[in-house]
């Protein structure tokens, strides 16, 4: 099995770090502020998608997201932390499968947080928004994923918290597990997985439980042959 995880709202809560660092970006370039509920319900998008839906002219957004990055490079393991289960999740994980994480965070930025965490020894592959040229929900950074993992196994499952996650993973030809410890609502996520839970534990423990049912099926069918 291969288990791919988002980070913002799945595993990590650093809705402190983006919404701050936002507004720092808006400061430095002199520009009215969006709302903190405007910036959140952006999360998961890239920040380029980000500002231009909060208002920023195109020909200025890449500005805005240097001043962003410069910034958010400072203070993201400060005013980051980790959700409540999720190091108990990624440990139960790693003893079912093989472990990735599909972010469109920056991935290097990403790699400082898991480390800081002391979690990125779980995990296999991380793919981030540089190292794609199509970010969720587009199917290339699972795809990528799966290709740096170079596995044949075709039991593969995203857990993410937002729609864009759970689209990557149908546009990937995966499955997928949608969670409800970060930015989407399950009204909308019931709309694009099967399967709903409350947090990345959860979801873990749903493929754990999967994996017990499929040996025993395969047990008894063993003893009736």
């Amino acid at each position: 099995m291969i288990i791919l995880f988002d980070l913002d709202g799945t595993l990590i809560d650093s809705t402190d770090a983006i919404v701050s660092t936002f507004h720092y970006s808006f400061d430095a370039h002199q520009h009215k502020h969006p709302t903190d509920e405007a910036i959140t319900s952006l999360i998961g998008y890239p920040l380029d998608i980000m500002y231009e839906r909060l208002g920023i002219d195109k020909d200025k957004i890449w500005d805005f997201v240097a001043t962003y990055k410069e910034e958010y490079r400072k203070i993201a393991t400060q005013k980051t932390e980790l959700l409540a289960c999720a190091k108990e999740a990624i440990a139960m994980a790693k003893g079912i499968a093989t472990l990735g994480i599909v972010t469109t965070k920056t991935g290097s930025y990403s790699q400082i947080l898991m480390e800081h965490f002391a979690l990125m020894e779980y995990f296999e592959v991380l793919i981030g928004r540089e190292h794609v040229q199509n970010p969720k929900p587009h199917a290339e950074p699972i795809l990528k994923a799966l290709e740096a993992l170079k596995s044949d196994d075709k039991d593969i499952w995203m857990i993410g918290d937002t729609k864009l996650d759970l689209l990557c993973a149908k546009n990937a030809n995966v499955k997928s597990i949608g969670v409800l410890s970060g930015y989407g609502e399950k009204v909308t996520l019931d709309k694009y997985t099967d399967i709903v839970v409350n947090d990345a534990l959860e979801a873990v423990e749903f493929l754990q439980k999967r994996i017990s049912k499929i040996k025993i099926t395969f047990s008894n069918s063993t003893k009736t042959n």
